[in-house]
């Protein structure tokens, strides 16, 4: 369901936060000095040049580490070989906070991963077809069986219609075994269409091809995202790891997935993750007139050889991913084999005996580029096997549009809050029909959390605000997104105020969850805030009453027939935190729907200030004798209270309403909490009184 476009600007309401008097003690200057340098680990095996064997006993002033063609200081130093392994106690080891692995038996020790292998064998499910899963089966039962050693630790994983960990780390072949035989044929969904499909093979000039480039976009970003989602759940474990991947091609267009390929790249060499690809579709017969899966040729291609190249070209394609992946890693891809036994003896030769090399960079840029590696030793006759390089780390301000916007929909979808900045967030309902309401949401964020930057007389910033609305099910049926540029004088002293963002949503009767992240981008930092919210079914209710709205400021507005909010060209703000000052104007907006019109409508209402216990004030009685809002059958009732005449303190507010001729009541209450002036400016006590549905 998309949102109702409302007055989308940022407002500064002046009403929720004072600026505190400052002291006029200069304050002694501090200076903080940081460095941002990260570790970067690479592991390095070391053979032989005539025998293939490790050369041991090599000390870290062996080496010497360029990044980018600069010496690096290598500040650690170790060497792992599984002859070394200790017997570890079953256990499941990854367990981490925010991980997709999850500890079952227990967790282990960093010291008792020592000298052991970590495999990830991770099935792509979604890539291949009914004998491609039974192959990578095959191949995986015969490891397990044969050639697991007892230093492997091993975890199964694939993706489905979801990402599932089938078994976490793990000695136990049964386990293992049990993972693995849990797939069968039905498991793959097809969601790979141009992966074993050949293209331009029918020359027809009526018939439609439907282009497939941006379902497959689609598609290998998911398989893409899940390498990424795997490698940030090992990044905790301090210990060199290994991913065999099974997967019947990823089909890329052009540079088509550039973004998600280098992020599921720079994940896995984060987490010291090496991939090992295998395509689970084997050894290929690639003809010119293509397999059974497709139509039968016409014209001259199958004679040119303009379709064989097609056949190749398209092969290639799906392979090229995967091979990406595997040499940017450190690992090696396996393709046009029906044996894949090779892959996992591949697994072991490379993590048998391998020294790991530690260096904080001396380039401090935190651009987010890639910085090739060489690393050089002082033997002759030995030959080095380590990964060519790394992405740096990127701050905000380097990373790109797509970068940023992932960055929001990650935080959006993400399970643990952004707390970065505060955020504020307030929701009411108001009835457009009997099973259907307007929910205005608003949000509030601190202007002193937002780094604005001068410009000229102007005080600037941007806000990246996005949501969405689930029903009970976990479907997004709403969504809001928008990029707001702030320019303002100065003179309004904006850090010292609140910035306020405002939009709405119909729906229906149901509980909803909602959730808004709201980013600044000079820095990146971002706030997030969810809520449940229930829309009531006010059908069942004697006196059919909408939410109690309580604001300090009107602002121009278009008037909007699904907003309520809009009378006389005026939209009211909300006050979420329920704060005034006695120099402000308290407004009261809230409806009654369907009221009893036999024979006429007869709604009182009126509005009481208790201070404690004790009555304060109260507002004259207004009596509406017919609904002003037809197209909601409603009677909305307006307040405009000056505070200038309540001393300040907190209070309670009771709505006082009753349809008389249906012999029906409400009397909700709510507090506010009223402040001084902001300035000692002499008001003359009143109050005042809106007549139903009016604007002032």
């Amino acid at each position: 369901m998309k949102t109702t476009s409302l007055a989308l600007a940022f407002v500064l309401p002046l009403t929720i936060l004072a600026a505190h008097a400052q002291d006029s003690t200069p304050a002694q200057p501090t200076y903080t000095f940081q460095v941002n340098s990260d570790l970067v680990l690479t592991n390095v095996v070391v053979r032989d040049k005539k025998t293939g064997e490790i050369v041991r006993g090599l000390k870290a002033g062996d080496f010497t580490i360029l990044e980018n063609g600069k010496p690096q200081h290598i500040s650690t130093f170790d060497f792992e070989s599984v002859d070394e392994a200790a017997p570890l106690n079953e256990a499941t080891i990854s367990g981490q906070t925010g991980s997709i692995f999850n500890a079952k038996t227990g967790v282990a020790r960093p010291e008792e991963l020592r000298d052991h292998r970590l495999i990830v064998l991770f099935f792509d499910l979604t890539s291949m077809q009914p004998e491609d899963i039974e192959r990578s089966q095959d191949a995986a039962r015969n490891y397990i069986n044969k050639q697991m050693q007892p230093a492997d630790i091993v975890a199964v994983v694939s993706l489905d219609t979801d990402l599932s960990v089938d078994q976490d780390f793990t000695q136990n072949k049964q386990l293992l075994l049990n993972a693995v035989n849990s797939y069968s044929g039905a498991s793959a969904q097809g969601f790979a269409p141009g992966a074993t499909s050949t293209t331009n093979q029918v020359e027809d000039a009526t018939a439609f091809t439907p282009d497939e480039s941006e379902y497959n976009d689609l598609n290998t970003d998911r398989e893409l995202f899940a390498i990424a989602a795997i490698s940030k759940s090992l990044a905790g474990i301090n210990q060199k790891k290994s991913m065999l991947y099974f997967s019947g091609g990823i089909q890329r267009d052009g540079i088509e997935n550039q973004a998600s390929l280098r992020s599921a790249i720079n994940a896995a060499v984060r987490a010291d993750l090496s991939i090992y690809s295998v395509d689970s579709r084997g050894l290929e017969a690639i003809s010119p007139l293509g397999d059974a899966s497709t139509g039968s040729l016409r014209g001259a291609n199958g004679y040119n050889g303009t379709s064989l190249q097609n056949n190749l070209d398209a092969n290639f394609n799906t392979q090229e991913v995967m091979a990406t992946l595997s040499s940017d890693t450190g690992g090696k891809a396996f393709f046009d084999t029906n044996d894949f036994s090779p892959a996992f003896e591949r697994i072991q030769h490379d993590t048998s005996a391998y020294y790991v090399l530690g260096f904080r960079s001396t380039d401090p840029h935190r651009d987010g580029r890639y910085r090739r590696l060489t690393i050089k030793i002082n033997h002759s006759n030995v030959k080095l096997e380590y990964r060519p390089g790394y992405y740096a780390p990127a701050d905000y301000k380097h990373s790109n549009k797509d970068d940023r916007e992932q960055q929001l929909e990650d935080q959006l979808a993400s399970d643990l809050p952004a707390t970065d900045m505060a955020v504020y967030l307030a929701a009411w309902y108001f009835r457009t029909d009997d099973t259907h309401y307007y929910i205005p949401v608003s949000l509030v964020v601190p202007g002193s959390q937002i780094p604005f930057v001068k410009g000229g007389d102007k005080d600037k910033a941007t806000l990246d605000i996005i949501g969405e609305v689930k029903d009970a099910a976990g479907h997004v049926i709403g969504q809001a997104r928008q990029t707001v540029k702030l320019n303002i004088d100065q003179s309004q002293q904006v850090r010292q105020k609140n910035v306020q963002y405002s939009t709405g949503f119909n729906l229906p009767i149901g509980k909803y969850h909602l959730k808004f992240v709201v980013r600044e981008n000079e820095t990146g930092r971002m706030g997030s805030f969810e809520a449940d919210i229930n829309v009531p079914d006010l059908r069942k209710r004697p006196l059919k009453m909408s939410s109690i709205m309580l604001a300090s400021q009107r602002i121009p507005a278009p008037k909007h027939d699904d907003n309520p909010l809009v009378h006389d060209g005026e939209e009211l703000v909300p006050n979420l935190p329920h704060v005034f000052r006695q120099d402000q104007h308290l407004y009261f907006l809230y409806e009654v729907y369907s009221p009893d019109q036999k024979p006429k409508a007869n709604v009182l209402t009126s509005i009481e200030f208790l201070n404690n216990g004790t009555k304060a004030f109260e507002t004259p009685l207004v009596k509406a004798t017919e609904v002003n809002e037809p197209k909601r059958n409603a009677v909305a009732f307006q307040f405009d209270v000056p505070l200038a005449g309540l001393k300040p303190g907190q209070y309670t507010c009771q709505i006082n309403v009753i349809d008389d001729t249906a012999g029906s009541f409400s009397f909700p209450r709510t507090a506010i909490l009223i402040h001084p002036p902001a300035t000692t400016a002499t008001i003359t006590p009143a109050a005042e009184t809106q007549k139903p549905g009016s604007g002032n």
